[in-house]
């Protein structure tokens, strides 16, 4: 069979291993192969020693005794070597692998993510990686020092006695075929515990995430059937590869003990007849003993290892899935307007969420879009944020098509404030300033505009927020979220229910407050339809039933008396 080659995407990755890594792999290999004459020095050593006691001559133990101490100091400086120079690549190699896979994940889209399932990136960057670092990378070195050992004895042994050689090298076959045949199983049982781990870590996280409603619901015992099953697959898997592993390691096992039975047997042979000493019988017996290591662990290892790349090239593909469209830069700035022609979209083919949506929003105006729930208001802010390319129609900001622009430059011009907020287990500050660093009249003023000042006072910048800002309320987290958008000072400004978490108070004061923030193309979906704020607006868009039935002034559409003054009057009532 034709073997599949590598995608660039997973050659990257390969790569990554040894990306100003190659010294220390280089000094770990050469080191290893040390150990190979090291082993056959020991093993030249005990012949001798045993002809000198059989010939009686206790006049060179001494000799031999030197020999074996400055054997001994010479094997721990280079084993120290070996293990400085393989753990230093090992560590380097793991680092640069996760960091790409990092970073090739912060390169998806955001619908392409937010359509994933997360327990697989958690199963590739954990379980996944795991299997890399004993399989992949630590590999090598196993199996160049087992081959060149086996290759070493192999010479060794055609030196002292080229029959014995010959008869090693016909019983050696033995586990050779015995791994041959039961070795290409195990890379299907990596892939297989693999794909099982990554349901397995997704059903943990989902159970994790609900757990409030879990308990509120009392659906523990639901659900511990559901975590059972997983699990019960998971382990079944597992054992089903542990099996293999065993078949293999059995099978190797019993014909490498036919392997040295049969050597022993003939040296004995040739022993009592003369033509070879008792010393060189034991020499054969170890030097049997490396050629049955390099027959059994070098084609186990190499079958782990080829399984241990598929978990790589698995990564890679994942990775490259939906990752963010490539197009061209535009430049941080608005200054036209961003249409939409005729726009239409549904998540689903056949169920349109916006129908035939045509507006221009010009630069540097406010905007509301008001409609009832399911009138396609957060769906229409999805598709300006760059969410998804399936629509029909045009999006085009200053003239130029949002299905050609690049995603990170795209980000550059528009923020979104949403109604669900992430925050963190880290700071106020932190979360605030996203891990960057900004002049301090920014961050104080993004602070008060966002109404956060009070919190920050209480406080302090340092008060860490929890997991997911479990430690502040949903009005803070919420007021933490806009504060992260005024910062960053992009020319457009999409709001999504921003001040849905806020009292009234404080919602009309924070909303108010970004109203007045000159310069900004403003385009806010709100369900609080005061007039004090709707009168800010340059235009009203209103959405029903996936299309603008209306827009205009808020004195306009109160006065056609139609939808949006329905609207206004029951939020009033």
């Amino acid at each position: 069979m034709k073997r599949n080659k590598r995608t660039p995407a997973a050659r990257a990755y390969f790569r990554a291993f040894y990306e100003k890594n190659r010294i220390r792999y280089g000094a770990a290999m050469v080191l290893s192969i040390l150990s190979i004459g090291v082993n056959l020095f020991v093993t030249w050593l005990l012949g001798e020693m045993i002809d000198i006691i059989a010939a009686g001559e206790a006049e060179r133990l001494p000799g031999m005794l030197w020999v074996w101490i400055g054997m001994a100091v010479f094997t721990v400086a280079a084993d120290t070597a070996k293990y400085w120079a393989k753990l230093g690549f090992v560590r380097r190699a793991l680092v640069q692998y996760k960091a790409l896979a990092f970073r090739r994940l912060s390169e998806k889209s955001i619908s392409a993510f937010s359509q994933e399932n997360t327990g697989r990136y958690l199963s590739t960057l954990t379980n996944d990686v795991t299997t890399i670092e004993a399989n992949y990378l630590e590999k090598p070195f196993e199996m160049a020092a087992y081959a060149l050992t086996g290759a070493g004895a192999l010479a060794m042994m055609i030196w002292y006695s080229p029959l014995l050689a010959a008869a090693d090298i016909l019983l050696g076959l033995l586990p050779i075929v015995a791994v041959a045949v039961t070795g290409g199983a195990l890379a299907k049982r990596e892939k297989a515990v693999s794909d099982q781990n990554e349901s397995f870590m997704a059903q943990i996280k989902d159970l994790l995430s609900g757990f409030s409603i879990i308990k509120s619901f009392k659906a523990e015992e639901e659900t511990q059937k559901r975590f059972n099953a997983s699990n019960q697959k998971l382990e079944n898997v597992k054992y089903r590869r542990r099996w293999c592993e065993a078949l293999i390691g059995e099978a190797s096992g019993i014909c490498g003990l036919v392997m040295q039975m049969g050597i022993f047997f003939l040296g004995a042979y040739l022993a009592i007849r003369g033509d070879i000493t008792a010393g060189t019988v034991i020499i054969f017996i170890n030097l049997s003993g490396y050629m049955l290591n390099a027959i059994n662990i070098v084609p186990q290892a190499w079958a782990a290892r080829k399984a241990a790349a598929g978990l790589v090239e698995k990564l890679a593909e994942v990775t490259e899935e939906n990752a963010d469209r490539e197009g061209d830069p535009i430049p941080a700035k608005l200054e036209r307007a961003i249409t939409l022609e005729n726009v239409t979209f549904g998540y689903e083919p056949e169920k349109p969420v916006l129908q035939n949506v045509s507006l221009t929003l010009e630069a540097g105006k406010k905007y509301a879009l008001v409609g009832g729930s399911g009138s396609g208001k957060s769906t229409l802010l999805n598709l300006l944020m760059g969410a998804c390319d399936g629509y029909t129609g045009s999006i085009a900001i200053d003239g130029r098509e949002l299905r050609e622009v690049d995603a990170g430059s795209l980000y550059d011009v528009i923020s979104l404030i949403g109604q669900n907020v992430f925050l963190f287990d880290d700071t106020l500050y932190q979360n605030i300033t996203m891990f960057r660093d900004f002049p301090e009249d920014k961050l104080e003023l993004a602070v008060q505009r966002s109404g956060l000042d009070g919190l920050v006072s209480e406080k302090g910048e340092s008060y860490r927020c929890g997991e997911n800002g479990n430690g502040l309320s949903g009005g803070e987290r919420q007021r933490v979220s806009i504060a992260r958008c005024l910062l960053r000072e992009t020319p457009v400004l999409l709001l999504d229910e921003a001040t849905a978490a806020l009292d009234n108070q404080t919602a009309f004061a924070v909303t108010d407050a970004i109203l007045h923030l000159d310069g900004l193309t403003r385009v806010v979906v709100t369900h609080r339809l005061e007039a004090a704020l709707l009168e800010q607006y340059d235009r009203i868009f209103v959405l029903r039933n996936g299309g603008v039935c209306e827009s205009g002034k808020f004195d306009e559409l109160m006065d056609r008396k139609a939808y949006f003054y329905s609207l206004f009057t029951v939020a009033n009532g």
